[in-house]
């Protein structure tokens, strides 16, 4: 089994570089174990207090075949600037000291509810890396706004499941890496989801006559986090896969067909860490469909049909996310 982050800085990875307490880095395990995108992810730090702003090539410079005693014009390479933006993810928690004590654990009781939280901020942040939209300027841009369109200039990494419905999904094939696809925290700040103990506090209830007060634990959780494409190539989403008609397996998409497809248009997989992001329900059927073409015989084996029997395709890993709604509506 691969080492993770064996080749690239993932979240963890920075945090124990940065927290030699170990702290920030048992929060970003927590965080890891109950993410498996973020085990494929590599971080940098931004160059803009607010984000990251990344310098692409847009145009290549002409050459020219010369003849003796014929110049050759100048020309240059054409290039863009994009500012990338981060988003600030903030929850608090507060436990009643008395209970909190109840069960003679303090700590115990603080990691349990803590868990939650981190729970919470993992969806969060998966559901804003796939759908986060410029229209809401609090959080980061995902990757569906960046491929929403089959006439857009990056049609290209655009595939078409054939959904017409509202009950579709998308499979997302991405390479992560530091020129390529990679998250991003702000200039200044520290990586990943930072936990604040504030101690014991006096907090002010919302019942009791003329609202109460008690002794709390007080926890500050904060995620400033965001992702910057810097090479759009390395990206590929099919999208429109009808979900009713994958579970029904009438007139169901070929997931291995598309998937396939989706390899094919990444101009080079060694460039970073590959992994395709679907959800559960697309894993399971995948998953079928392959059993039935190895049921189908011709020598087929699973070794043939995807290298070995784990959350992989052709050898590239399978992370799954919930996130990836079943209702997406047809992209066109």
């Amino acid at each position: 089994m691969a080492t993770i982050g064996a080749t690239v800085r993932t979240i963890l990875d920075v945090a124990k570089s940065l927290d030699p307490d170990g702290r920030v880095a048992k929060v970003a395990e927590l965080l890891s174990i109950r993410n498996e995108v973020l085990q494929y992810m590599p971080w940098m730090e931004g160059n803009l207090p607010t984000g990251h702003r990344t310098t692409v090539r847009t145009g290549l410079p002409s050459v020219t075949w010369r003849l003796l005693n014929n110049g050759v014009t100048p020309s240059k390479s054409t290039k863009a600037q994009i500012d990338e933006q981060c988003g600030k993810l903030e929850a608090w928690s507060e436990c009643d000291v008395a209970v909190a004590k109840l069960g003679g654990d303090v700590g115990a009781a603080r990691l349990s509810e803590a868990k939650a939280f981190l729970e919470a901020m993992n969806q969060e942040f998966n559901a804003v890396l796939l759908y986060g939209a410029a229209t809401t300027p609090e959080k980061f841009v995902g990757l569906a706004p960046r491929y929403s369109s089959l006439s857009a200039g990056n049609s290209q990494n655009i595939i078409d499941g054939g959904g017409t419905g509202t009950d579709n999904t998308s499979v997302y094939l991405t390479v992560w890496g530091d020129e390529t696809l990679t998250g991003i925290y702000p200039k200044g700040s520290a990586v990943g989801l930072q936990h604040n103990d504030l101690g014991e506090q006096t907090v002010q209830t919302s019942t009791g006559i003329g609202t109460g007060r008690l002794r709390a634990y007080q926890d500050q959780f904060v995620w400033d986090c965001g992702i910057a494409l810097k090479d759009w190539r390395y990206v590929v989403r099919l999208c429109n896969i009808d979900i009713s008609n994958l579970i029904a397996e009438s007139s169901a998409v070929d997931l291995t067909n598309k998937m396939l497809r989706m390899i094919a248009r990444v101009p080079n997989l060694n460039a970073g860490r590959p992994v395709f992001l679907m959800n559960r329900t697309v894993h399971e059927m995948l998953t079928i469909q392959r059993r039935a073409d190895v049921r189908a015989g011709g020598q087929l084996s699973y070794e043939v049909v995807d290298g070995v029997i784990r959350w992989s395709f052709m050898g590239i890993p399978i992370a799954c996310t919930d996130s990836l709604l079943n209702t997406e509506t047809r992209v066109t």
